[in-house]
């Protein structure tokens, strides 16, 4: 065999160069593309899985006659009734306002309001906005029912708190992500004081309920189901007239339920309280706080979506992000909504709230909120959240 010139060689080493170039580039692209699928889909499960356990985020300092001094954290040093769960959930106080701050020192003393169990102590414990810490009998004072409201999924408990007076109006008060029921004791007086039957339930893969097929949540895009099964029973209980009303994911729970339910028609009101109008916003917002990269985070919306990554995202089924936005579906909106949402949002921004209030001013009455973090609108002015809620409901 003929051996090659000089330049022959030249271009098939080239050549070989170029191939193995090719192939390393190619290998150092795919491991590039592996790598950010695999931090999309861990950023899409993060924002799917419920959180089971949270940890004690207040560091109570001295106890004295009447008051608490606490460590500074953005949650202590903002005006307005809160709770406080004890060591773990062992104890429960309700906190009122501030009466010294020293943020050089970092310590912020508050009124104590009453204890609800358990004894306050130094130690550490964890703030939260329900500020009602019992089912409604134990903390509002009013007569309860426990139920179960049957769903596809089985059986899930929920409070009753019927009308004084025989009465065919119902509301039905939808928690947000992560919360409990707890969250919705915050607006039982009102509706109650106005003649309206209240029902609290639970949704599926809430503590204590049943877990959905995937045990992640879905947006409000399967959880209306069983939303809309606590519609029926308050239906076959006598409801000709419902108002809903919903917090945060509570509140895109809704929503979904207002544009999927049968139950739409007999929907009279609606009362949404730091929703989430669209979830593409709010997951954008998150991965930012958490220096995510825009494109990663992109792509982990993608993969919620796409029905070939559900075992990637460990859904059972794909979700639809674009179906969340309500800002770009505000023409299919047909009920009066009273929108209560705080420009001091740090975790639902405000931003597609406003944008809806702007887009429907015939159906959303915007009740602007400032100075209260996440869904505390409520604590920080428990009056005029009643106020405007009882006004809203009225017959």
């Amino acid at each position: 065999m003929t051996q090659p010139g000089a330049g022959e060689q030249h271009r098939s080493g080239a050549r070989r160069a170029g191939a193995a170039a090719a192939v390393a580039g190619g290998a150092v692209l795919a491991t590039g593309l592996a790598g950010s699928l695999g931090a999309a889909a861990y950023v899409a499960r993060r924002a799917l899985t419920p959180d089971r356990t949270r940890p004690d985020d207040t560091h109570l300092l001295t106890v004295d006659d009447g008051t608490v001094t606490l460590g500074v954290t953005p949650e202590t040093v903002v005006p307005g009734r809160y709770g406080l769960w004890l060591d773990h959930e062992s104890g429960h106080v309700r906190l009122g306002d501030v009466v010294d701050l020293d943020e050089r020192a970092g310590r912020v003393r508050r009124r104590v309001l009453g204890t609800d169990f358990g004894h306050l102590a130094p130690g550490y414990g964890r703030w939260n906005q329900y500020y009602f810490s019992g089912p409604p009998d134990r903390s509002l004072g009013l007569r309860t029912e426990y139920v179960d409201v049957e769903t596809e999924l089985g059986t899930m408990p929920a409070w009753v708190v019927p009308a004084e007076a025989r009465s065919d109006r119902w509301a039905v008060l939808v928690h947000g992500r992560g919360a409990r029921r707890h969250e919705c004791l915050r607006a039982i007086r009102p509706l109650h004081d106005n003649g309206i039957n209240v029902i609290v339930p639970s949704y599926r893969n809430d503590l204590g309920a049943r877990r959905g097929p995937d045990g992640r949540y879905n947006l409000g895009l399967s959880e209306w189901r069983d939303i809309e099964d606590a519609g029926l029973y308050a239906v076959r209980r006598g409801a000709r007239e419902l108002t809903l009303v919903g917090w945060s994911m509570g509140g895109a729970i809704v929503l979904q339920t207002l544009a999927r339910s049968t139950l739409a028609d007999q929907v009279a009101r609606v009362v949404l309280d730091a929703p989430v109008i669209d979830w593409a916003d709010v997951l954008a917002h998150h991965a930012e706080l958490n220096g995510v990269p825009h494109a990663i985070g992109e792509l982990s919306r993608v993969l919620m979506g796409r029905r070939a990554a559900r075992r990637l995202v460990g859904v059972h089924d794909p979700l639809d992000v674009a179906q969340t936005n309500w800002v770009a579906r505000a023409s299919e909106l047909r009920h009066d909504i009273l929108l209560i949402h705080s420009v001091d949002d740090e975790f639902v921004p405000v931003g597609p709230s406003l944008e809806l209030a702007r887009a429907r001013p015939d159906l959303v009455t915007m009740e602007p909120w400032d100075t209260a973090r996440h869904t505390k609108e409520w604590n920080t002015d428990p009056e005029r959240w009643e106020r405007s809620v009882a006004e809203f409901t009225a017959g």
